[in-house]
C-alpha cells in the first residue's frame, strides 16, 4: 500500500488554512472534472483530489492524518504504525463514500461511521443532541484481568480563528471493566460533543487496544506466551514455574516435547465480561534454548553429547 501526500495532491503547504483548502479544491475540481477537462488522466486526478479534500476539509481527519508527520513521502510503502491514533478524539463523521477511496484512506479511516444526532422542538426552540465522539485508547493487558480506574489524556481537534487546525488536550477518568477485549468500546455517557439548546451532550466511545507486551500476545480472549525451556526439560519432562497476568503457576512439561508445542491452561486467559461468561485460555508455546558453550567444561559436555547421539540426524527431513 502506498502513502498518499494529500497536501501535495492539492498543492498546499502543511500549514494551510481551512479556507486555503476550500479554494484549492474548487480550483482543482474544475480543472479535472471528467465532464469538462481535456487532461488525459482527468478522472484519476479528480478522484485523488476528492479523496485529499475529504481528509483535509475535516478537522478530525486532518488532525489524525497530520499525526503521521511529514516523514512519509508520496508512493512510499506504508502501513499505519501501531497505536498511531491512540488518544485522539474524533467525531463519528459520515464516511458513506469511503468505498470510492483508496486502500490508504480506508487503512486510516475505515469504511463506516456516523454521527448520532437527535432533533426536537420545545416551545418553538431548536434543540439538537450533541454528536458522539470516538477515541482509541491503549490499556495494559493486566487491567483486563482485574478491571481498573485510569486517567486518559485525549486530544481533540479544533479550528482556530486563523483557520488552522489545532489540538486541545483534556483529561478524563474512566473505568476499565474486567474482561474487556481488544476492539471493545467503553461508553462514557455525556462526554461527547455538547448539544444545542436543551439537547443532551453526545457520548464518548473509547475503543480498546492492548499495549504491546514484552511477553504476552492476545487473540480474542486467549493469551499466548513463548516459554523458553532447556533441552533436558523438553526431552525428560519437567515441572516449571511460569508467569501469567493473573499470577504464577506450576506447569508440567511432558517428556519428549518439541519446539513449538502448545500447552493449554484452560480458563487462564482474559476473564469473561460477566460471572457466567467463559474465560479465554492461556497457551504456552515451547521454545527450546541451549546453553552457551562458553567454557571448556561446557564444550566438553557438548562433545560427549555429540558422541552419545552420533546416529542422530537432525536434518533427515531435508533429505541430507
Amino acid at each position: 500500500m502506498e502513502y498518499k501526500d494529500y497536501y501535495q495532491v492539492m498543492g498546499l503547504a502543511r500549514d494551510a488554512t481551512q479556507d486555503d483548502i476550500k479554494r484549492a479544491y474548487r480550483k482543482l475540481a474544475r480543472k479535472y472534472h471528467p465532464d469538462v477537462s481535456k487532461e488525459a488522466d482527468a478522472e484519476k486526478r479528480f478522484k485523488e483530489v476528492g479523496e485529499a479534500h475529504e481528509v483535509l476539509k475535516d478537522p478530525d481527519k486532518r488532525a489524525a492524518y497530520d499525526r503521521l508527520g511529514p516523514n512519509y513521502h508520496a508512493g512510499q510503502d506504508f502501513q499505519p504504525p501501531p497505536g498511531w491514533d491512540a488518544g485522539f478524539e474524533s467525531a463519528g463523521a459520515n464516511r458513506g463514500q469511503a468505498q470510492d477511496f483508496s486502500d490508504f484512506f480506508e487503512s486510516l479511516f475505515g469504511r463506516a461511521g456516523g454521527a448520532r444526532a437527535g432533533r426536537g422542538s420545545r416551545g418553538g426552540a431548536f434543540h439538537m443532541q450533541g454528536e458522539d465522539r470516538h477515541a482509541r485508547i491503549q490499556i495494559d493487558l493486566e487491567d483486563a484481568y482485574t478491571g481498573a480506574t485510569r486517567m486518559i489524556s485525549l486530544q481533540m481537534p479544533q479550528v482556530d480563528e486563523q483557520g488552522h487546525v489545532t489540538l486541545k488536550d483534556r483529561q478524563l477518568e474512566f473505568k476499565i471493566p474486567r474482561g474487556v477485549r481488544a476492539g471493545q468500546h467503553i461508553r462514557l455517557a455525556g462526554q461527547g460533543g455538547p448539544g444545542m439548546g436543551e439537547g443532551k451532550s453526545g457520548d464518548l466511545y473509547l475503543e480498546v487496544e492492548f499495549r504491546p507486551h514484552a511477553h504476552y500476545r492476545v487473540d480474542q480472549r486467549d493469551v499466548y506466551l513463548d516459554l523458553p525451556v532447556a533441552p533436558w526439560e523438553a526431552a525428560l519432562g519437567a515441572e516449571v514455574t511460569v508467569p501469567t497476568p493473573s499470577g504464577q503457576l506450576e506447569l508440567k512439561i511432558p517428556a519428549g516435547s518439541n519446539a513449538g508445542r502448545k500447552l493449554r491452561v484452560k480458563g487462564r486467559g482474559i476473564p469473561g465480561a460477566t460471572p457466567d461468561a467463559a474465560a479465554g485460555d492461556f497457551y504456552f508455546v515451547l521454545q527450546i534454548v541451549t546453553p552457551h558453550a562458553d567454557s571448556e567444561a561446557a564444550r566438553s559436555a557438548y562433545r560427549e553429547l555429540a558422541a552419545h547421539f552420533a546416529a542422530f540426524r537432525p536434518r533427515a527431513g531435508l533429505g541430507v
